[in-house]
C-alpha cells in the first residue's frame, strides 16, 4: 500500500518515548539506582550518543546518496534503527535525569533492610531464598535481584534480621523470616 494512504496515526506508533522493556516508575516516585546501575545506563547512553548513532548517520547519509529511497535497504533499515536509537536516547535521559543514586555500602553493618540490601530470607518449609534490592532499571531477577518496588522487596524494607513477615503472593499470604542482611563493604575514600 503506498503511503499517500495511510493514517499519520499509524507511522506515530514507531515514535513512542516508553521503552517496552522496562517497567515505569510508579507515579511520584524516584528513581532510585545503586552507583554500578546508574553508571551501566550512563555507559549505555554515552555509547548509543557517541558511536551508534553517528555510525547509523553515516550509513543514512551515505545510502541517501545512491538514489532511489523507496527500494534502499541500507536507508531503509537504518531510518528504523535511527528512530530505535533515538526513542532509547529519550528514555535513557529521562531515566537519567530523575535518577537519585543510593549507595548501599551506607548501611554496611546494619542489620536493618534498605534499597540496596542483599537479604536471605526463608518461607515456613524453612526454602531459603536470597535476593538483592536494586533499582527498577538494574534488576534482573535470574541473578537474585528484585526492584525494589516489587512485593518481595515492599515486604522486605525496615525489617530486621530475625523478623517475622506476612508476603501476599498469589496463592495466598505466606509467613517468611529474615535470616541475614547484608551490604556490600565501602569502597576506598
Amino acid at each position: 500500500m503506498s503511503k499517500a494512504f495511510t493514517k499519520e496515526s499509524d507511522a506515530a506508533g514507531d515514535d513512542d518515548d516508553d521503552s517496552p522493556s522496562l517497567p515505569a516508575l510508579p507515579k511520584g516516585s524516584r528513581n532510585y539506582m545503586t552507583p554500578a546501575g546508574y553508571a551501566r545506563l550512563r555507559t549505555e547512553f554515552m555509547q548509543l550518543l557517541d558511536v551508534e548513532r553517528p555510525k547509523i548517520v553515516e550509513i543514512v547519509s551515505w545510502a541517501a546518496k545512491n538514489g532511489d529511497r523507496s527500494e534502499n535497504g541500507d536507508y531503509l533499515y537504518g531510518k528504523k534503527r535511527l528512530r530505535e536509537i533515538d526513542r532509547r536516547l529519550r528514555f535513557l535521559t529521562k531515566r537519567l535525569d530523575i535518577a537519585e543514586v543510593v549507595d548501599p555500602s551506607a548501611h554496611h553493618g546494619s542489620d536493618q533492610i534498605f534499597f540496596g540490601a542483599t537479604v536471605t530470607y526463608a518461607n515456613a518449609k524453612g526454602e531459603e531464598r536470597t535476593i538483592t534490592i536494586k533499582g527498577i532499571d538494574e534488576s534482573d531477577s535470574l541473578s537474585g535481584e528484585v526492584s525494589w518496588v516489587s512485593p518481595i522487596a515492599r515486604t522486605l524494607l525496615k525489617a530486621r534480621e530475625g523478623d517475622e513477615l506476612q508476603l501476599i503472593t498469589p496463592v495466598g499470604v505466606e509467613v517468611i523470616e529474615v535470616i541475614e542482611v547484608r551490604y556490600p563493604e565501602p569502597g576506598p575514600a
